[in-house]
């Protein structure tokens, strides 16, 4: 399985430190920012960093095309404010840069306009982007206040507008807080292949919900500790259908008294051995303080 999770990007270490973070995990993908998905200050690329860990990556067997990119949160590509694209092409070089094949976008927020034209802002704002062997990935989105991409629909309109490479990252908190019932996985994808098509799937991110399907909030929990249920996400990741497609954790860290640790290694266990851990915020936190 390809299996990873978030991990950090820092000034010092950048790409090395990535994947020195995602192997601590048991991983054999990961995602990161390269920068604060906040704001737009951006560190040069270290040649010799990135160098260093193509040969980590090499040494453990993982492939650079499985490992993914995700845009800041700050570019809302549904806006006509030309530092939505302005912004995003710069990203998109720093992928390239970095040998990096996919970049996971939201496709932001409507605001004060209507769905149709926030789609035709996005199609136009991707459509002025330079040309780029990194292919775009559009998120599936929740429906929290004015988001589009809440469903298959919309996002085949945005693929259908636009001359770049597009594919499709779908999240499991996203699209059953969207409404989508993730105990039926095989007819969730169905759809998604009739309205999409699965060639344009390149990633999933894998997270359990706080919330009840169709809650439209977006509020990720731990592996089997919400509400679509360890067995269902279990299905999801074991499904051969989508067995070569990289899937990334993007579930909470977990908190004591004195800070919060990352799940990632204990969950991708789970994952890996089909097995629930009822014990799994003990075992995280007494990881990290003996670590």
């Amino acid at each position: 399985m390809i299996i990873g999770s978030h991990v950090s990007f820092k000034k010092d270490t950048q790409l090395l430190g990535s994947v020195r973070e995602a192997l601590s995990y048991g991983a054999s993908t990961f995602m990161f920012y390269t920068g604060a998905p906040q704001n737009t200050i951006r560190h040069d690329l270290d040649t010799l960093k990135t160098k260093e860990a193509y040969e980590l990556l090499k040494e453990n067997n993982i492939d650079i095309n499985n490992i993914i990119v995700h845009a800041p949160y700050i570019i809302n590509m549904a806006s006509d404010n030309p530092f939505a694209y302005e912004f995003l092409n710069q990203e998109v070089k720093r992928v390239e840069r970095l040998g990096i094949k996919y970049l996971v976008l939201h496709p932001g927020n409507a605001l004060k306009l209507s769905i149709e034209e926030a789609i035709s802002n996005v199609i136009n704002n991707l459509n002025k982007l330079d040309k780029s062997s990194v292919t775009i990935c559009i998120e599936t989105m929740a429906g929290k206040g004015s988001e589009i991409g809440t469903n298959f629909e919309q996002i085949k309109k945005i693929i259908d507008g636009v001359s770049i490479n597009i594919g499709v990252c779908l999240d499991t908190c996203h699209i059953n807080d969207a409404g989508y019932d993730l105990s039926n996985f095989d007819e969730v994808l169905k759809s998604f292949d009739e309205i999409i098509g699965l060639k344009y799937l390149k990633c999933i991110h894998i997270n359990d919900s706080k919330n009840l399907m169709g809650a439209k909030k977006d509020r990720h929990e731990n592996i089997g500790y919400g509400t679509i249920g360890f067995d269902n996400l279990i299905n999801i990741l074991y499904n051969e259908k989508i067995k070569d497609v990289p899937k990334i954790l993007e579930t909470p860290y977990i908190k004591d008294s004195k800070t919060s640790y990352p799940p990632y290694k204990f969950e991708i266990e789970m994952i890996k051995n089909k097995t629930f851990n009822e014990n799994l915020y003990n075992d995280v936190i007494n990881y990290y303080n003996d670590f």
